[in-house]
Formats: structure tokens, C-alpha cells, sequence
């Protein structure tokens, strides 16, 4: 496989190819960035009076998500199961399971000046958006 040129992956690629740099560990599963597994993947923006990120969690309901804010971190998490889909399909088995069931949580550094009272949060289309404005500016 030769690394791409024109995209944002080229050491990636070339660096994570055992062809050209075979991998005395074992493969490495990213934690960020879009080849990230099970990650809840952020986009952070920050503007003048605020902070926003919007996080995929795709599959996941309104229901499922929780915000925590303690010591000065936000948590976010989200967990969900297929126990329904078990029980509505009586007959036949599984072959091959792909969809993702479990939990997951990522937590952001806000800092101890953000108080529950000023996070904002809106779930839309499997897309969390939270915003906060910036300690400094209340």
C-alpha cells in the first residue's frame, strides 16, 4: 500500500503500514482522530465569549447521554445495549455482530470557573452540541 499523498494521512499510513515499518508491538489502535474505535470524536471550537464542541455519538438517544461536571473536568458519557433487539428476534442466531453496544465517556479540562449552571447542551441527530461560555467573561 502506497502512502496517500493528496490526503491528511500520509505518516499515518506509511508509519502504521508493518510493509514499510513493520511493528515490534503489535498494532496500535489510535485513540484520537478519525481512525479512533469506540471514541466519542470532538470537534472543539472556541469563539470570543465561548467554548462549543460538538461530539458524534451516533446510534445513541437523548436518554443515554449524561453530563457530569466535578472539579473543574466535564464528563460526558453514553452507554447503550441490544438487549431489546435480543428479545424481539426469537428465531434464528446471530452469524456476525457489528453494532456497537457498551459505554463510553470522554472528560474535558473546563476549568473550576464553569459551573454546572453555565453548560449548555443540546442533542440533535446523533450529534451532542455543548457550549460554555468562558469562566473570565460571566
Amino acid at each position: 500500500m502506497l502512502p496517500a499523498i493528496f490526503n491528511e494521512n500520509l505518516f499515518d499510513n506509511f508509519f502504521n503500514d508493518d510493509f514499510y515499518m513493520p511493528s515490534m508491538f503489535g498494532k496500535n489502535d489510535p485513540l484520537y482522530g478519525k481512525h479512533a474505535k469506540n471514541v466519542m470524536k470532538t470537534d472543539v471550537r472556541e469563539t470570543d465569549n465561548s467554548y462549543e464542541l460538538d461530539i458524534d455519538l451516533p446510534g445513541f438517544k437523548k436518554e443515554d447521554v449524561s453530563l457530569k461536571l466535578d472539579s473543574g473536568y466535564l464528563t460526558i458519557s453514553a452507554s447503550k445495549g441490544l438487549e431489546k433487539d435480543e428479545k424481539e428476534k426469537k428465531d434464528g442466531k446471530y452469524i456476525r455482530r457489528e453494532r456497537y453496544e457498551g459505554q463510553c465517556s470522554r472528560s474535558f479540562y473546563v476549568g473550576d470557573g464553569v459551573q454546572a449552571k453555565d453548560v449548555n447542551a443540546k442533542f440533535e441527530d446523533g450529534i451532542l452540541k455543548v457550549s460554555f461560555r468562558k469562566p473570565h467573561l460571566r
